[in-house]
């Protein structure tokens, strides 16, 4: 069902939240729905199952501007991306279903519980190999690619589906243990994060509600923040930045996750 909210003074910070959340999305490979849904729920108090269909709504315009930019820098890896797409399609349509039989509340908590589990396991593995030698993503066996990536992207489908986020944090992870170039990962993961958030939001329409109004608003920003993105980062030298840049991303996803556990 879609529908249009009336206008509060509020939203007019949207714009600017959402060029913010379009820029870093696009640098690190995700459609800003990790971000939105927090904003939506705790600072304009949407509900939940709201908050998820519009979430995916105003992520594919960010989704769709990134991939065009990424694809001029030539930073997508299309065979790696096609091994996550297949099985983050599947993934979505299930989770879309999940959404519509879960509880504002309980979506809200499994929300938090899941940022702070992945948030840690990444960590976890940052921890563990720090200081050892690392491999390349020629020196993995394709039988690991694709296993790796079947599951990962299942999983981003799911998680896409359910939660309206995208599904950006298990995408990268899952690019990440493929040893990916920072540049790379960036660019196939939101090639990837595009077509769950399509498959995701044509499932919403039938069990779930769009706020047009606040789809509008958010991405009045995050369009310009996504195209501004890659150009930035094909600028700045990305060598040897893979663990800082996962261990912040880790960081985010637990403060995010407590949040919306507690809050």
């Amino acid at each position: 069902m879609i529908f249009h909210s009336l206008f509060e003074y509020s939203y007019l910070w949207l714009p600017l939240i959402g060029f913010v959340i379009g820029f870093s999305a696009a640098v690190i490979g995700g459609g800003g729905g990790f971000f939105f849904l927090p904003v939506l729920i705790l600072f304009y108090q949407v509900p939940a199952q709201v908050a998820v269909a519009t979430s995916l709504a105003a992520t594919i315009p960010v989704c769709m501007a990134g991939t065009f930019s990424h694809y001029r820098q030539n930073n997508i890896n299309k065979r790696i991306g096609l091994i996550f797409i297949i099985t983050g399609v599947i993934g979505a349509l299930v989770g879309a279903f999940l959404t519509s039989i879960v509880k504002s509340d309980h979506l809200k908590i499994a929300f938090g519980i899941y940022c702070v589990l992945l948030a840690s396991q990444m960590i976890i593995s940052i921890l563990k190999n720090r200081g050892k030698i690392q491999k390349t993503h020629e020196d993995l066996s394709k039988n690991y690619k694709t296993s790796r990536g079947s599951s990962y992207g299942f999983l981003a489908g799911i998680i896409t589906g359910t939660f309206g986020t995208s599904g950006t944090a298990p995408v990268l992870a899952g690019l990440f243990a493929l040893k990916m170039p920072l540049k790379i990962i960036a660019g196939t993961s939101i090639v990837v994060v595009t077509v769950n958030t399509i498959s995701a939001l044509g499932a919403h329409f039938l069990v779930g509600r769009i706020d047009l109004t606040l789809v509008y608003f958010l991405t009045i920003g995050t369009i310009l923040g996504a195209l501004a993105g890659p150009k930035k980062m094909a600028k700045v030298k990305l060598e040897n930045a893979e663990v800082p840049a996962r261990f912040w991303f880790a960081i985010i996803m637990i403060v995010f996750g407590v949040i919306m556990i507690f809050y």
